[in-house]
């Protein structure tokens, strides 16, 4: 991981003084201390989020769309569990809008003994939602997955608990290839390292960049994001995204809208029996990283 130095501090510099402050995503609508983990469809007009009341007990996803300029009131999606029988996380639109990935906990088909986190989708039709359906055993294991984001080609990355390093996580890719997801890869060094956990991989249309968090101790906070690029196949050294994003709190969900030019990504604070998270956006060029 890139290390915070003098040069890290020129680079944050750099890329930040005319960025503006990071703000706080449609407060008291959506964002009421209780929700994370923000998409977007294509088009900026409907948003889809986690529902958290500050805890884990309950985990439900929430939708609302802008009409005439302004955003609904917040409801439940359709393919959500509104009585909070099982939990729903980390909803990511497909990069045509077509297709919503998302985790679940809902019993899974031939599985019964599964409890942990599984990627499922739903596609989005004239009529609304279709039902959500599983992506299978090879990409899905016993262990839990979740943050699944999906290129172009329909390729998806996504974490994966790591059994072998108590506590750590690591970032996988399984490729759509003849239609047929393929035995996730660990994406390897340097984004993923032998020390940290690495989690909720965001991955660019075009698969030329993948967004992400780590707890590397050399960051500004409990967890970072970081930027990754991909040059002639193999990823670059991550860069912190810096100050203007990152701060002594933790930042997760990373997710950037290609037409706005924004990124969205959640902050969470630490309280007495539970956390405050809310959505936070910054209008930037994540080019200016690649450089």
């Amino acid at each position: 991981m890139l290390k915070i130095g003098s040069s890290v501090t020129a680079f944050f510099i750099c890329i930040c003084c005319t960025a503006q402050e990071a703000q706080l995503f449609e407060p008291g609508l959506i964002s009421d201390a209780g929700v994370f983990g923000l998409t977007l469809s294509p088009d900026g007009n409907t948003a889809l989020w986690v529902k958290s009341n500050g805890k884990r007990d309950t985990l439900i996803i929430l939708q609302s769309d802008k009409i005439n300029g302004r955003w609904t009131k917040p409801v439940v999606a359709s393919f959500s569990s509104k009585d909070a029988k099982w939990k729903d996380i980390d909803p990511i639109f497909s990069p045509d809008g077509k297709t919503v990935l998302f985790q679940s906990s809902r019993p899974v088909p031939d599985r019964p003994s599964r409890t942990g986190f599984d990627i499922w989708a739903v596609d989005r039709t004239n009529e609304g939602w279709t039902a959500a359906y599983h992506l299978g055993n090879t990409i899905n294991t016993d262990a839990s997955e979740s943050y699944a984001s999906v290129t172009r080609q329909g390729h998806i990355y996504f974490m994966k608990d790591n059994p072998a390093k108590a506590g750590n996580s690591d970032i996988y890719v399984s490729r759509k290839i003849n239609a047929v997801y393929q035995e996730p890869e660990n994406i390897g060094l340097p984004v993923n390292t032998a020390s940290f956990r690495e989690s909720n991989p965001f991955i660019s249309p075009d698969e030329d960049y993948i967004l992400y968090f780590s707890s590397d101790s050399t960051g500004l906070g409990e967890v970072d994001l970081y930027i990754s690029f991909k040059k002639n196949g193999k990823w670059m050294q991550p860069k912190n995204l810096g100050p203007k994003i990152n701060s002594t709190l933790a930042e997760f969900c990373p997710f950037y809208h290609e037409k706005e030019k924004r990124l969205y990504f959640s902050r969470q604070k630490k309280g007495e029996g539970r956390m405050y998270e809310d959505v936070y956006f910054i209008e930037i060029d994540l080019k200016k990283f690649d450089q």
